[in-house]
């Protein structure tokens, strides 16, 4: 039963203590519980079958009072002391009853918060990905300052949380942000936010991470009412996990488990406490999609003409294995390289079939990616071959995947892709992420795309996005020229 403080954290396992030892020997689950008769449990567990009872619909009880269900609370007396329930959220919610809710953190600069309709809210998980440059920590760092602010300045007045897995928290760029930015040079002492407000905890492995996310976070986040939870990066941990483990079937679905209880408990602490929640996610490279080889040459990837194949023998030959010999080396080559022989009433070729790609080229992952990780390749028509011209500037040719898959993906409400390319000499940031000087060339030019929310709309999938500067005060939008 060591599964029901992860599902119900606040649970008064004391109650229940005789209980446990035999449950958890006999490998009873909470599913278990709430799914097989009690008679079936007691049985297994060898426990009393009233017990049993008591325990199963006391966890019920809580599990439909969390959720918000009513006359939940009327059973819960039952088994608790009243001044020990927590009254939750009711699930019958109005329109203006969750506007009246709405909290935002803002970023300090209007254009990028028209962009994010109104900046990051709480209440929700949300993931700023990109490479290595292209300012996802800084953004961060902007966020874990401004939270402190009032909201007439547009934060929370909460402290805040920064969960490192790769680097220690960066003081001396937050205090450059504090004394470059005029919003926090213009506030008095008092109110201006302070480095003492922003507790920081590393997490080197993904044990130490998954042990602080579940025991220790829940209660700093209860006890200094913490309004920000920042994560970075999300996935340094699994991908240092998975490169010393097997890349079998089985590990990879208990990696999706994982993911999928991480993205429960993110979105549990940001439900329940109103705080935000904001992830920095890694990215690979994506290559271009390919058209398929022609049929008389797809024999080197192992699938043979039915004209290559003879009577003794139903496998194509191989090139390379042991045991062949040079001319069915040879053989094999010129069936792959040469086109097959035209095609005679006794010897008809079969018509080559199309891929279903081909046919619904919409519903291939290559195209349905495009909406998903912020790095757009074009239609589908918009092949490898025709992408060196680049017809559309908005097309990105570097394309990029935000790391942990589509997985992870459905675990977040919102994705922030920040785009870096190479830009043209003009004043800005140098590649640092510093204030460039006077007549600095610019290195890199940066967007900020929005490429789905659950509270407003997205930019567009052929549309860069806003163009953003990094600067000794954070992050803003870059001047139009």
């Amino acid at each position: 039963m060591t599964d029901l403080l992860h599902t119900l954290p606040n649970f008064p396992t004391k109650l229940y203590t005789h209980l446990f030892p035999s449950l958890e020997k006999n490998l009873i689950t909470t599913t278990d519980l709430l799914t097989l008769e009690p008679l079936e449990v007691a049985r297994r567990a060898q426990l009393p079958l009233l017990d049993v009872k008591r325990l199963t619909k006391h966890v019920l009880a809580s599990l439909q009072s969390q959720l918000g269900l009513a006359n939940a609370q009327e059973t819960l007396r039952q088994y608790e002391d009243p001044s020990e329930i927590q009254q939750p959220p009711s699930l019958r919610q109005s329109g203006s009853a969750i506007a009246e809710k709405w909290n935002a953190i803002s970023t300090l600069d209007p254009t990028l918060d028209a962009a994010l309709s109104g900046g990051i809210p709480t209440g929700y998980v949300t993931e700023v990905t990109g490479e290595s440059g292209a300012g996802k920590t800084q953004f961060l760092l902007s966020l874990l300052i401004t939270t402190q602010l009032a909201p007439i300045h547009g934060g929370l007045s909460r402290p805040t949380v920064y969960i490192s897995t790769e680097h220690p928290l960066p003081t001396p760029r937050l205090t450059q942000i504090l004394r470059t930015h005029p919003t926090f040079a213009s506030l008095p002492s008092d109110q201006k936010p302070s480095l003492s407000q922003i507790f920081s905890i590393q997490t080197p492995d993904l044990e130490s991470q998954d042990h602080i996310l579940t025991y220790q976070i829940p209660v700093l986040v209860a006890r200094q009412n913490i309004g920000l939870i920042i994560i970075d990066s999300i996935a340094a941990n699994y991908r240092a996990e998975r490169s010393s483990t097997s890349t079998s079937g089985a590990a990879l679905g208990l990696r999706s488990l994982q993911l999928v209880r991480l993205g429960h408990q993110l979105r549990s602490l940001a439900r329940e406490h109103d705080s935000a929640v904001v992830v920095s996610n890694q990215v690979a490279d994506r290559f271009a999609p390919m058209s398929p080889p022609p049929p008389h040459q797809r024999q080197l990837l192992g699938s043979s003409p039915p004209h290559a194949s003879s009577p003794s023998s139903s496998s194509p030959p191989r090139i390379g294995n042991n045991g062949n010999s040079p001319g069915m080396m040879m053989q094999s080559l010129d069936a792959a390289i040469m086109p097959p022989p035209p095609s005679t009433p006794s010897n008809p070729q079969p018509q080559p079939q199309k891929p279903p790609s081909s046919i619904y080229p919409h519903l291939t992952l290559d195209h349905q990616q495009n909406f998903f990780t912020g790095w757009s390749s074009g239609p589908p028509s918009f092949s490898s071959s025709h992408q060196s011209q680049n017809p559309n500037p908005n097309i990105h040719l570097d394309l990029k995947t935000p790391a942990l898959g589509l997985v992870w993906t459905n675990q977040i409400a919102c994705r922030i892709a920040l785009i870096k390319e190479h830009a043209s000499a003009s004043p800005a940031t140098n590649a640092e992420g510093g204030e460039a000087g006077e007549g600095e060339p610019r290195l890199w030019r940066r967007y900020m795309k929005v490429v789905f929310a659950a509270w407003g709309p997205s930019t567009g999938v052929m549309e860069r996005g806003t163009e953003f500067e990094i600067w000794g005060g954070g992050l803003r939008a870059a001047a139009k020229h």
